[in-house]
């Protein structure tokens, strides 16, 4: 949690962010994402100053539970002085402890960012799905909950200005909207409506841009001018060679098939899962993993 103090920005984590969204994919499948198609509704988790504040915490984790799809979990919430923003107890359940930062007595309105982070982390951990590290696995746990249509609290609870700034989440701002936008491409989505942050809103249109960028390059047929001319190029090189071949700064990559046609690899830009197709002109490419349908010019 960033209060009061620098926020990182831009990209850092971009990679890992790509892989938590294939993980997401392998271990949950799309049919089990579909299922996440509504994210968290304002009303569902507002929480207003003159609510009680054990009563309303139970209620906005009770909303996350029943969101996740974990009806036999329940929440017992806390509050005491800490240095993050939360912490939950991760045991067999069905009970689990959160401690929440002394700070959201009296900044209720980011209750529900923290909860929907933490509960995930009991999602994840009855899926058994985890990354090595504890940083990698908090961007996995950020990721899901965006992905999963809790996040867009977290970065709606980004503010900064000259005086102060607040962070919650171990994601950037940008990160944080990377993803976003990748859900609200595939659900045809538009979160910019709830934020009540005008930084979470730049954070998120910086953000959407990336996620066009993924869906733009070749051998894509949706790809840029100069994109399509230097794969022309890398091709030309690797039909001459005949020998596996990657090039710096570019995504996809060439591989013989024995006598066959050469053939290219990319990933997916919804899933980011690899998909290796022959190189022969004008394809469509079926992702076998998120089953986005790509039209393709290798």
């Amino acid at each position: 949690m960033a209060n009061g103090g620098p926020v990182e920005h831009g990209f850092p984590h971009l990679e890992t962010v790509r892989e938590a969204i294939t993980a997401l994919y392998k271990r949950l499948s799309y049919d089990t994402i579909q299922t996440f198609s509504g994210s968290v509704a304002p009303a569902d988790v507002a929480f207003a100053d003159t609510d009680d504040l054990h009563l309303g915490t139970q209620r906005v984790a009770r909303e996350l539970v029943r969101h996740y799809h974990l009806p036999d979990a329940h929440m017992i919430v806390g509050f005491r002085e800490m240095e993050h923003a939360a912490n939950i107890e991760l045991a067999a359940g069905p009970e689990y402890f959160v401690e929440l930062n002394d700070r959201f007595r009296t900044h209720r309105r980011d209750i529900g960012a923290a909860l929907a982070h933490e509960i995930m982390h009991v999602y994840l951990h009855r899926l058994d799905l985890s990354f090595p590290g504890t940083r990698a696995n908090e961007i996995l746990t950020d990721t899901a909950t965006t992905y999963l249509g809790a996040g867009w609290l977290l970065l709606d609870a980004y503010r900064e200005d000259s005086a102060s700034s607040q962070k919650l989440g171990y994601l950037t701002p940008e990160e944080f909207g990377y993803v976003l936008a990748k859900r609200a491409l595939i659900f045809d989505e538009d979160p910019s409506i709830w934020f009540t942050s005008p930084q979470a809103y730049e954070a998120y249109t910086r953000g959407m841009a990336k996620a066009r960028h993924d869906e733009q390059q070749p051998p894509l047929t949706a790809a840029g001018w100069a994109g399509r001319r230097r794969y022309a190029r890398d091709r030309r090189h690797a039909q001459d060679h005949r020998s596996p071949t990657s090039h710096p700064g570019t995504a996809y990559s060439f591989t013989p098939d024995g006598r066959g046609p050469l053939r290219v690899s990319f990933p997916c830009p919804t899933c980011h899962q690899r998909i290796r197709v022959p190189v022969r002109g004008r394809v469509r490419a079926r992702c076998g993993l998120c089953r986005t349908v790509l039209d393709c010019d290798t």
